[in-house]
């Protein structure tokens, strides 16, 4: 129903009322199907997103980048057996899309400390960036076998496996284990692994 922008007499038919909930419902029901059949189609795609990684440590504005590098390098150099201070240089570089440094302070730093699970996760996922795959899936697995709850290294893992090594019964393994740790668990795209995981056995 409509207000009269004049303020004059004002109403509405009971017929036109009818039109209009009719038109409403039918414009709902479209709408419902609609979301339904989006809901359906966006599942197989939901394997596609699964391409993305999960990252253990916060990005620090890139803008910061350079400055905290290179604070970061000279620290290196005055407390080289400091495991903080490379960690924090891998986690700058890999902020930076630096991935050969960043792998290069990420092994340093599990050198002098190789108990960090998120410090192997982020190892990994630079092998991953730099084309090394197999290193990846190496780097996942010792995050693991540092703390066998490690969601983010499991789901990472079955990352690899799927959309660089090409083996989806791999990736669906280490998906089902991750779900064994944590049976809710979620994509950083907001997806259940679960999800993936029986899409994927559903287009096998």
């Amino acid at each position: 129903m409509a207000n009269n922008i004049n303020n004059s007499e004002e109403y509405v038919k009971k017929s036109s009322m009818y039109l209009v909930v009719f038109f409403a419902l039918i414009i709902g029901f479209i709408i419902g199907v609609a979301f339904g059949v989006w809901k359906i189609s966006s599942l197989p795609q939901s394997i596609n997103n699964s391409s993305q990684l999960a990252q253990p440590h916060p990005q620090k504005p890139e803008t910061m980048g350079s400055a905290i590098i290179e604070a970061l390098e000279k620290e290196t150099k005055n407390n080289p057996d400091n495991f903080e201070v490379w960690k924090n240089l891998g986690n700058t570089y890999f902020d930076a899309d630096q991935y050969k440094k960043s792998i290069h302070a990420y092994e340093t730093a599990l050198s002098l400390n190789p108990g960090d699970a998120n410090v192997w996760t982020d190892l990994g996922v630079m092998y991953r960036r730099d084309n090394q795959p197999e290193k990846a899936i190496q780097s996942f697995g010792k995050a693991i076998s540092v703390d066998s709850k490690h969601e983010v290294s499991r789901f990472n893992k079955g990352v690899v496996f799927m959309h660089d090594l090409n083996t989806p019964d791999e990736a669906i393994k280490a998906w089902e284990d991750l779900l064994k740790v944590n049976p809710v668990a979620l994509a950083p795209e907001g997806h259940s692994v679960d999800e993936l995981v029986q899409s994927l056995k559903s287009r096998k």
